[in-house]
């Protein structure tokens, strides 16, 4: 769509300038109205939240923001949904555009879920007053992105649960097909038997994800703002992305179950090592000509970058060894994408989420047999027929190692979609007027343990990978 996005910034910022403003209260109702008001949008998962429009939720956005670049864009691809010629939404985005837009947000109270995505040097604080101020929250990940910020977080969800309000935290992955199928399979006792211990060495769950600086969302190149690579501003790559991971183990191996962080959790070990970005890549990737001052302590003669944007731990989560770790790299190679390695190991059987060239970079889910298991066939087709009650057309193709599991092309919806997916269901906790008994601790668990994963690492130094 190439409709110009101006008209629409400069409504936007006039009515910012006039000082628009609501009077309406946060309404802590499970039955009212949802009014989204959007603070200090700087990433493009905010607007995706937004990708969609959803009953009972107010079409007017109040933003609240610094004037820059993070807030045209994030009004720029707001447009690009309401102009788009399938299915457009129709957002009306109210903006307040100023240094005091916090104070703002505060005093106008103009809706009753507030949505944060953007620099988490900045988020825990936010969450935590908005939270005072009695509105429900809705943040990306992550949450916390150290010690002091965990401890914060903790004293946020307990002035929650005293308000009645909810807070929650985005975790697309959960909603990605191959992620959801794997868990399942894991649940079927006669095929995948019990889920071992391992060893530190050995772990017997693994999450792997490889990622990119550069890339495509919504049709168009990513531009980030140079914050993003300031690690004292995003969080080192071990408690950014690894939340998604750790998440995942959890909600994979112990299924709706509360996990108590101050028992179920011994952090082993955990490392961490800097992806290097030219200052011709810093351009291309930024829109800015030179390396801010705030990035100088993480340059090496101005004209290579150091981002301590890779981590990897390995912990015991109530007695079950697990690694988790995240790489980036600067751009994926033609052809490819961010990539995801999953292993879940079982006494009869091994599940193994893999995205590489073979799979042409879509995550690809393989049953394979435990040593010594001569039922693993029929077994499998057993699980299968349990499993594809919940995913219709869901089926296996025999591959030299045990099954691949084929899956129908309308579960594949891409990542962007899960976005829409997870606000859904946020909502739908809103109406009920609360979370899952486990949501809370184990989100607690999630950031303690990157938290305390980030602690170790600094502590060890850095180091290389393997």
């Amino acid at each position: 769509m190439k409709k110009s996005t101006l008209p629409l910034l400069a409504a936007a910022l006039v009515a910012a300038l006039a000082g628009c403003r609501s009077t309406a209260r946060p309404d802590k109702k499970a039955d009212a109205p949802v009014r989204i008001v959007t603070l200090d949008p700087g990433h493009f998962h905010a607007a995706l939240v937004q990708k969609n429009t959803y009953p009972g939720v107010d079409a007017t956005v109040h933003v609240y923001a610094p004037k820059g670049p993070d807030l045209q864009q994030h009004l720029e691809r707001i447009d690009a949904y309401n102009t788009r010629t399938d299915h457009p939404t129709h957002w009306k985005e109210q903006v307040y555009a100023g240094d005091d837009f916090l104070k703002k947000m505060l005093t106008d109270r103009a809706g009753n879920v507030l949505v944060l995505a953007g620099n988490n040097q900045r988020k825990t604080d936010y969450i935590s007053q908005g939270i005072a101020a009695g509105f429900h929250v809705l943040a990306d990940k992550p949450m916390a992105i150290d010690g002091a910020g965990f401890e914060q977080l903790r004293k946020a969800f307990a002035e929650a649960r005293q308000k009645k309000v909810l807070l929650y935290d985005i975790m697309t992955e959960r909603f990605e097909v191959t992620s959801q199928l794997q868990r399942a399979f894991s649940q079927q006792k006669n095929f995948f038997g019990t889920l071992e211990k391992g060893t530190p060495t050995d772990p017997a769950v693994i999450k792997e994800s490889v990622h990119h600086l550069y890339k495509m969302v919504s049709g168009k190149v990513l531009t980030r703002p140079a914050w993003f690579l300031d690690t004292r501003q995003q969080g080192e790559g071990i408690v950014d992305v690894t939340t998604h991971l750790v998440d995942l183990v959890q909600w994979a191996c112990f299924p709706e179950e509360a996990i108590d962080y101050q028992k179920d959790i011994n952090m082993l070990s955990a490392r961490h090592w800097p992806t290097a970005v030219s200052l011709a890549q810093f351009q291309e990737l930024t829109k800015e000509a030179a390396f801010p001052d705030f990035l100088q302590a993480y340059t090496e003669g101005g004209r290579q970058l150091r981002v301590m944007c890779n981590g990897e731990m390995t912990y015991t989560l109530r007695g079950v060894h697990a690694r988790v770790g995240v790489t980036w790299a600067y751009r994926a190679p033609e052809g490819g994408g961010d990539t995801h390695y999953s292993l879940m190991r079982g006494s009869r059987a091994r599940l193994v989420i893999r995205q590489g060239q073979e799979q042409q970079y879509r995550p690809t889910l393989y049953l394979e047999p435990a040593p010594g298991n001569g039922t693993f066939a029929t077994d499998a087709h057993a699980a299968l027929a349990v499993v594809a009650a919940s995913f219709p057309g869901v089926s296996l193709k025999k591959t030299g190692t045990g099954y691949e599991v084929v899956v129908p092309e309308k579960y594949h919806n891409g990542h962007e979609a899960h976005f829409g997916q997870v606000t859904e269901r946020f909502l739908q906790y809103l109406r009920q007027g609360r979370l899952p008994a486990w949501e809370v601790p184990n989100m607690l668990s999630k950031y303690y343990t990157t938290t305390q994963a980030l602690q170790l690492a600094r502590q060890s130094g850095t180091q290389p990978p393997r």
